[in-house]
């Protein structure tokens, strides 16, 4: 068996002057999870349609179980797609539509009854089979359409933002069914979503892309906790984003100086290029930072960055209480769980630990 389900390298696509994709380069393993991320228009889709055979690649190759299948059509490839709007055949009844792709491949007629039931058990409609599509609810539809494809067995199933027509309550449903399914069967599963909480809550490994270019490829909580980028530390997940200059390294942390907080130090990210006396960005993120009454802090034998300032403005968001700050002409967002018990006007301390404050380089202007 191959050691990869699915390898692109170096794949690039453009439409006109548009450069879609811009050599992308990822491996899939056999059973895992791998979300596309990234806003509309960063290339997730076109870098999915390449895999499923929808685009041909420009330059670069795209291999299924070791074998490159750049220049091979959809119905060549051991792949299925799920699409956004089901796709469903509105003539056809939900076991008809399910067995649609075993027909063209001209399965005995006992084996399909088979494969359709344990599908319809499978995806959780069971006794649906005689029914149409007008029928059933969206989020029957989208289990119809992912049940039409997992009935073929395909080497990957590729998910092109499957829910993103459903409302939220059935979206964190199905979000939950697709990886009780997924880790079930062992399916290797490529999905595609602009949405981060999304991307956090299914995925075993996350690509995220900009541009058409793969700023980062890691778990979740790699790309959470150690971007590489500062766009993969604004897009997934809020982020202060102070821009200064990189003063010094020193092993993993090193210096970051701002012409009005000072200087901060801070972690590098060893995935990340850096050069000493540049201009870099300094993240930290809002439940990384605590917050203490100016008056009543005592910062004696605190190993932490302090920095004063003067609350601006608080915004509660029901799991957390968003504080804006006022520290020296610059804002910085702090989370409290809760309401939160801080007000406009209050003189506080920022607080937080070295290794909470990642300093990366500043991207150049594309």
């Amino acid at each position: 068996m191959a050691e990869y389900v699915v390898q692109l390298v170096e794949v690039a696509k453009s439409f006109g002057s548009l450069r879609a994709v811009n050599r992308v380069s990822l491996n899939v393993r056999p059973g895992e999870f791998l979300t596309l991320l990234g806003p509309s228009g960063c290339g997730k889709t076109t870098t999915l349609r390449m895999i499923g055979g929808f685009e041909t690649p420009d330059a670069g190759g795209v291999f299924i179980q070791g074998e490159d299948v750049s220049g091979v059509p959809p119905q060549g490839r051991n792949t299925s797609m799920v699409f956004q709007d089901y796709a469903l055949f509105p003539h056809m009844t939900v076991a008809e539509n399910i067995a649609f792709g075993l027909r063209m491949k001209k399965m005995p007629k006992p084996k399909i009854k088979t494969r359709i039931e344990e599908a319809l058990h499978l995806v959780n409609l069971p006794g649906y089979g005689d029914r149409k599509p007008h029928q059933l609810s969206g989020g029957q539809k989208q289990r119809v359409a992912l049940a039409r494809c997992l009935v073929l067995q395909p080497a990957v199933l590729l998910l092109d933002e499957p829910l993103g027509a459903l409302d939220a309550q059935i979206r964190k449903q199905m979000q939950l069914e697709l990886i009780n399914i997924q880790k079930r069967l062992g399916q290797t599963f490529i999905y595609v979503t602009h949405d981060q909480e999304e991307s956090l809550t299914m995925s075993d490994k996350i690509a995220i892309m900009n541009k058409g270019r793969l700023e980062q490829l890691g778990s979740p909580e790699e790309v959470y906790d150690s971007p590489v980028t500062p766009f993969v530390a604004s897009f997934l997940g809020e982020c202060n984003l102070i821009e200064g200059m990189l003063l010094g390294t020193n092993g993993n942390s090193a210096v970051f100086e701002h012409h009005r907080l000072g200087c901060l130090p801070g972690c590098l990210n060893k995935k990340a290029d850096y050069c000493t006396n540049s201009a870099a960005v300094y993240c930290v993120r809002p439940e990384n930072i605590n917050m203490h009454l100016t008056d009543s802090f005592n910062a004696k034998g605190s190993n932490s960055i302090c920095i004063k300032g003067v609350i601006t403005k608080c915004i509660y968001q029901g799991i957390v209480t968003r504080h804006v700050i006022r520290a020296n002409n610059v804002d910085i967002m702090a989370d409290t769980l809760g309401k939160g018990t801080f007000i406009p006007g209050e003189k506080v301390t920022l607080t937080w630990q070295l290794e909470d404050g990642i300093i990366l380089p500043k991207p150049g202007d594309d």
